[in-house]
């Protein structure tokens, strides 16, 4: 069977809330309450928390995880992961994991490697269907797809336009998954070309949608 890595990418030096991963909530740090929903996902091998920050790292070592220290100057936590994913070379796939989505479901997780198996799917994603309070809440990230699949856009806005007929607007979960070529090739692109990443959304209507996505060529 063909290894997969959950990276949590944390770091500490956020310019909206230093030390966000070590808050605490209900009497944990965040970063150890997406820790341990990780653990619970059946798909994956093996979790690491990727930082900078000896303050996270200690923390990380002392609950128990396995900690990768990563360089100071990546611009984004796929750079970071893709860091550690140079050192392990025994993963075939890699879940870049947001290290404050404290909510998040193991079966998330599973679901996002579901693609993999069944699709020639370089880097996966996925969305639900957004709450009635969440249509509007800028917070809640939309994102539209073609009739094929095919996500065209993510907005904060209210996307698609109600007009009509009511549509119930799709709501991103901002973890991804890529096989190891996908994200090395990722990685290096320029930032204004890592914005031009196709994404394919394959349905299952018992879980939120699995989207599938081909990265830019360079």
């Amino acid at each position: 069977m063909r290894k997969a890595v959950g990276i949590i990418p944390a770091r500490w030096a956020s310019t909206r809330f230093q030390g966000k991963p070590l808050y605490l909530i209900a009497g944990k740090p965040l970063l150890r309450h997406v820790w341990e929903r990780c653990l619970r996902a059946r798909k994956l091998d093996l979790v690491i928390v990727a930082t900078d920050d000896m303050r996270i790292a200690n923390a990380a070592f002392d609950w128990g995880a396995e900690v990768a220290l990563t360089s100071p100057n990546h611009q984004s936590g796929t750079d970071r992961i893709a860091e550690v994913v140079r050192k392990a070379k025994e993963f075939a796939f890699i879940m870049n994991i947001q290290g404050d989505e404290p909510l998040l479901r193991p079966e998330h997780i599973d679901a996002l490697l579901g693609p993999f198996g069944r699709t020639d799917a370089e880097v996966t994603t996925l969305s639900t269907p957004c709450t009635p309070q969440e249509i509007n809440d800028p917070n809640a990230v939309k994102v539209v797809t073609a009739t094929d699949g095919r996500a065209l856009y993510f907005s904060r806005a209210t996307i698609p336009y109600q007009r009509g007929a009511p549509l119930t607007p799709r709501k991103h979960i901002g973890i991804y998954a890529y096989r190891k070529a996908a994200l090395r090739r990722f990685a290096e692109l320029p930032p204004r070309m890592k914005a031009t990443v196709r994404f394919d959304v394959t349905s299952d209507a018992s879980m939120p949608t699995a989207m599938s996505a081909a990265p830019a060529s360079q």
